[in-house]
């Protein structure tokens, strides 16, 4: 017994030493090492909002990872213009295969009701999340398994990522006006959009409170180019990504100069799964006011009958690896 206790003090004297030597050799002088274990420890201190906040970065790292896709598959095959042709089919699949790769991965991303999309035109009509990856997710899905591409209109900030210009083309993204969306949907393709816009995104809840104000538009295209809407929901949004816009001065402040500037954090791996409702048909003789009221009462139904309010990250956590807590 000895003898195995002199020889575990002597291996934690040779540590010891060997420690004091490598600080010795990186750290010089004593205002390194102060300087060091001061470094150390403010890392350790900003290590968990780094984590929280990193979802920006990553989201920001996919676009990227997209565009870098697509400018390869446009060199290899020597491509000009017409971005919604066939000759861009593979290449867009690539895209598309990458964003439901990481809805899979990291959302378990699943979608519910994929049949009651029409197989001509549609308005789809969706919640605005904190990030609307639910919305890449389901545009990537929705082609991966019909091969229809959805069109989508986005709001004038992401047009302005550098470098963005062919992500946008190829996917289909416009921050066009109403006659534009008319004559897409006249062309018999899908149009997604998001009428909460940035405001739904960054001062909505846990609660999932609907922001479209008095906004109409969407209501209009759908009745000048004579669509259904078809309106979707997905859940545990707000426990994946959410947003500091309960703190006063940062609402004050986009109120009055439209900077999204709200920070975003989460990217916790909860379960994503998006409902699509019953199409609300075309019907002539309904104001878009009523339209537009008949869809946000469709969405809140999808809320109120998937959806735990408020909204839970730990119980969203469970639902994401299959262990579903009973709702009260």
């Amino acid at each position: 017994m000895t003898s195995r206790s002199e020889s575990s003090s002597s291996e934690q004297e040779d540590v010891t030493g060997l420690t004091s030597l490598l600080k010795g050799w990186i750290y010089p002088n004593h205002y390194l090492g102060d300087f060091g274990d001061c470094t150390v420890s403010h890392l350790w201190v900003l290590a968990p909002f780094i984590i929280l906040f990193s979802p920006n970065l990553i989201v920001l790292g996919f676009i990227y990872l997209s565009i870098l896709i697509l400018h390869i598959y446009k060199r290899k095959n020597n491509l000009k213009g017409d971005f919604l042709s066939k000759s861009w089919d593979n290449g867009r699949r690539a895209v598309t295969y990458l964003w439901d790769m990481y809805g899979i991965v990291w959302h378990g991303y699943e979608v519910c009701g994929m049949d009651k999309v029409p197989k001509g035109p549609g308005l789809v009509v969706l919640y605005h999340g904190a990030f609307p990856l639910d919305y890449f997710y389901f545009v990537s899905r929705l082609y991966l398994q019909t091969g229809r591409l959805c069109h989508t209109v986005v709001d004038y900030h992401f047009s302005k990522i550098p470098g963005i210009k062919l992500f946008y083309n190829v996917q289909g993204l416009t921050q066009d006006g109403r006659i534009q969306c008319v004559e897409i949907l006249k062309k018999g393709y899908l149009l997604g959009v998001l009428p909460g816009g940035v405001r739904e995104a960054l001062f909505s809840d846990e609660n999932y409170s609907l922001l479209w104000g008095n906004r109409t538009g969407f209501a209009h295209v759908a009745l000048d180019a004579k669509v259904p809407i078809i309106p979707v929901f997905t859940t545990n949004l707000r426990e994946g990504y959410r947003t500091l816009g309960k703190i006063w001065p940062l609402k004050w402040l986009y109120e009055r100069t439209r900077w999204p500037i709200v920070p975003v954090y989460g990217g916790f791996p909860v379960k994503f799964c998006t409902y699509i409702g019953d199409p609300i048909p075309y019907d002539p003789h309904i104001t878009a006011e009523e339209l537009a009221e008949k869809t946000k009462t469709a969405i809140q139904n999808l809320r109120d009958k998937h959806q735990r309010i408020p909204g839970s990250i730990p119980k969203a956590l469970l639902e994401r690896f299959d262990k579903h807590p009973k709702r009260d």
